[in-house]
């Protein structure tokens, strides 16, 4: 049945051919026309000003960082800079910018224009939501929180148009995997200013007709709520790569209407596919990419009984993983034993999470709740996601504690709004990290962190995690990544639940498409059969 599925799209498509054929000189321009879903309407194509990793979709076919993430995941490649080098001490560093790029209007782009960019993104006017980003470098997080006045005190300089040079306050080995990182994808000074206050958050300078980067593509329509429209940029320094006349983001509102525009040969790369689908499709046409997300539960520790440890372990060993991604998810996700994905720069998981109702039960027990008697109707809330993994979640409670929870699901921005506010009890959550390297999530959980979401604080978990990043020994790294995720994982302010996969679709004439662990696209070498 699955191959009779695919092979009948395959033969829509091409019966459609053959019905256009007569417009075939109207439809040529399309002919290497990549059509790519957008499950979300972006809220900005600012880099930074953006959060999701549907606006970077968009955001990293116009732009192009000191160094760019690998597509295979490890250390970052040449971007805007085409070399770069460490002092001894791990304090300097030292990038080589590429004296032939440009930007899309033709200017030529220099170490000032990222002096400007990264001045932007540390304004505390602007309140750039990942302005945290840049805190390796000296006296960035004075200067971002309005201690510091003056830009130049930061450790950031420009020798000449093609050298830029970065003073760190102490060691911190993952700064090429920061500088990969979408926040610091540089601005065009010019644009921005003359569309407005740089720090404004109202500055149109990256809508349709305005936007001018240094990327590979340029934006040249924005149809709300329908599709973006990018095309080849004739100034960027790897055009011979470039084989698309365009990329189209088509926004769809459901996982079903995109399928089905997938079988009616109107896209050719989808966002995901339903879990009801899956069996309908295989390999090549089916991807299935493992990502470095981990979808959990944040436990709002100022919230009665989730204060209490016994508590917390005990919801969580009443939780059977394995049932949860076979049963539900079918789609190839992996039971997660810890919270930080292995593989995220090459870490080492401490992998301690198990399934016991029988341990959970005395736990509840012990504290105070036998067989769930007297404990709080509790709200555990999410955003949309697939409402079977919560209800099968709720059903594990239920059945094996005696306690029953609510679920609500609320719209993403408000589900979020929630969580900064402490306005939940628990919450289903996802935890992409901005960057290749276990700081990325670790670092989120450290006392005060925006993602601190549970108000968690562990003085020996931040000493860990501080010590952990400045640490350049891989081995060393590691193990006190291990020792704070082992720490984490005694006392659960989150209960990690699975490590997420990507499910999508690839149309047969889409040649060299890849993206990485990290929702990382890349566009370069990609191309389309006739």
């Amino acid at each position: 049945m699955s191959g009779w599925r695919i092979k009948s799209a395959a033969t829509l498509v091409g019966l459609a051919a053959l019905a256009l054929g007569a417009c075939a000189k109207r439809e040529a321009p399309e002919a290497q026309l990549l059509r790519i879903s957008q499950r979300n309407e972006p809220a900005t194509l600012d880099p930074h000003l953006a959060t999701l990793p549907d606006e970077f979709f968009v955001i990293r076919a116009l732009a192009e960082g000191l160094l760019v993430p690998h597509p295979n995941g490890g250390a970052p490649l040449p971007g805007a800079a085409e070399s770069w080098s460490v002092s001894a001490d791990g304090l300097h560093y030292t990038f080589k910018l590429r004296r032939e790029a440009r930007w899309s209007n033709g200017e030529p782009l220099t170490a000032r224009d990222f002096l400007f960019s990264f001045e932007r993104v540390l304004n505390p006017a602007l309140g750039a939501p990942k302005a945290a980003l840049f805190y390796a470098v000296k006296n960035a997080q004075a200067y971002h929180l309005g201690e510091l006045k003056q830009f130049a005190d930061v450790g950031f300089a420009a020798p000449d148009d093609y050298t830029l040079t970065l003073e760190l306050a102490e060691p911190a080995p993952h700064l090429p995997a920061l500088a990969a990182s979408g926040p610091w994808l540089p601005v065009p000074r010019t644009v921005v200013e003359k569309s407005g206050r740089s720090t404004s958050r109202e500055n149109n300078w990256a809508r349709a007709g305005n936007h001018v980067g240094n990327g590979p593509f340029v934006l040249t329509e924005w149809r709300k709520n329908q599709h973006l429209l990018v095309q080849p940029n004739r100034y960027y320094h790897a055009a011979a790569r470039l084989h698309l006349e365009g990329v189209r983001f088509q926004v769809y509102d459901s996982g079903d209407t995109e399928e089905r525009s997938f079988r009616a040969g109107q896209v050719d790369v989808t966002m995901a596919v339903p879990a009801t689908k899956l069996e309908a499709y295989t390999s090549p046409t089916l991807r299935r990419q493992p990502l470095h997300e981990t979808r959990y539960l944040a436990l709002n520790l100022t919230v009665p009984p989730l204060n209490d440890p016994r508590v917390r372990r005990a919801l969580s060993l009443a939780i059977d993983r394995t049932a949860l991604v076979q049963n539900v998810l079918r789609g190839g996700q992996r039971p997660a034993a810890n919270f930080v994905p292995p593989g995220l720069g090459d870490y080492a998981g401490y992998e301690r999470i198990a399934t016991d109702p029988a341990a959970a039960r005395l736990l509840l027990e012990q504290a105070g709740f036998p067989q769930g008697a007297n404990f709080p109707r509790l709200e555990l809330t999410s955003w949309g996601v697939n409402p079977s993994v919560l209800e099968a979640i709720q059903q594990m409670w239920r059945r094996e504690l005696g306690i029953d929870i609510r679920i609500v699901q609320r719209e993403g921005k408000v589900h979020m709004a929630a969580l900064l506010a402490g306005d939940f009890a628990l919450a289903f959550m996802p935890a992409i990290p901005d960057y290749d390297d276990p700081a990325a999530i670790f670092g989120e959980l450290t006392t005060g962190a925006t993602g601190n979401f549970p108000r968690w604080s562990s003085p020996r978990f931040d000493r860990l995690v501080a010590d952990a990043t400045r640490t350049s020994d891989p081995v060393r790294r590691n193990a006190l990544y291990r020792d704070a995720e082992e720490t984490l994982l005694a006392e659960l302010p989150v209960i990690p639940l699975y490590f997420n996969f990507q499910n999508y679709l690839v149309a047969p004439r889409v040649r060299d498409w890849r993206q990485d662990a990290l929702w990382n696209r890349y566009y370069l070498d990609t191309s389309l059969d006739p």
